[in-house]
């Protein structure tokens, strides 16, 4: 008796991914069209993986160009351009083999995606590292000095200390590993991807937990970004503790 689409489905769904291609072709015979459909889904899913995986390749060339110099660390930072909030940087350093699929530019990745792929991070990676700078001392020192403090202190934060630092676009100044400044480098570099991915967590987090205290503002919303709806809260409530004065005296 043959079997049933539906325990197709089921032995397909249960089947490892490198043994796949020689299921398929087990029922590739079978005139049925639930049949055929399962096998072009399977087909396009095995294509789809093939793909992610060189992107994945494309994006370990920084790493495998210096990784003869020992460990090499991602840099990237979340929120330079917020009207409140914190700016947060992290530092990532990823295995040699890294496969931590649908990794990227975190700019490119919905929320889901996102917390996905932060707990994979911080489960795989060799090491992490996260640095914070408030609005107070963005003020203080403006928000590109607070942006290289908070870099400074994520590297501070590593398990171990790199031998080359991988870094989106900056040239972090007073520090002495060696530093490759890549233009768009979150999309270029894993390890950049991968420090994106937890820089914009952590600040996204903390913009929650500050909506929490302060609903009035709707920071969970819009994460401190100068939208219309915050702009209009800022006006109507006056700054927060958390707002970057700097950042707003057109406003207020």
């Amino acid at each position: 008796m043959a079997e049933s689409i539906a325990q197709i489905r089921q032995k397909l769904e249960q089947t490892k991914e490198q043994d796949l291609p020689a299921l398929l072709e087990q029922y590739r015979d079978d005139p049925r069209t639930g049949v055929s459909g399962l096998i072009r889904r399977y087909e396009k899913q095995l294509d789809g993986l093939k793909k992610e995986r060189e992107r994945l390749r494309n994006m370990t060339v920084y790493e495998k160009k210096y990784e003869h110099l020992g460990y090499v660390c991602g840099i990237d930072e979340a929120g330079r351009g917020p009207l409140a909030g914190p700016v947060v940087a992290g530092a990532v350093i990823l295995p040699p083999d890294c496969q931590i699929l649908y990794l990227n530019d975190s700019k490119q990745l919905t929320q889901k995606r996102r917390e996905e792929l932060y707990d994979q991070i911080m489960e795989q990676a060799v090491a992490v590292g996260v640095g914070i700078v408030g609005p107070g001392r963005i003020d203080e020192i403006n928000i590109l000095q607070a942006t290289y403090e908070a870099m400074c202190e994520a590297i501070g934060k590593l398990q171990v200390m790199p031998q080359i630092l991988l870094n989106d676009a900056v040239t972090i100044p007073q520090v002495t590993i060696p530093q490759v400044p890549i233009i768009k480098g979150d999309a270029k570099s894993l390890s950049i991807a991968a420090a994106s991915v937890i820089a914009k967590v952590t600040r996204d987090r903390l913009m929650a937990e500050y909506d929490e205290l302060m609903p009035e503002y709707g920071f969970a919303a819009h994460k401190g970004y100068g939208s219309s709806a915050h702009i209009a809260a800022v006006k109507k409530y006056g700054p927060s503790p958390i707002h970057r004065r700097t950042f707003i005296k057109n406003f207020i």
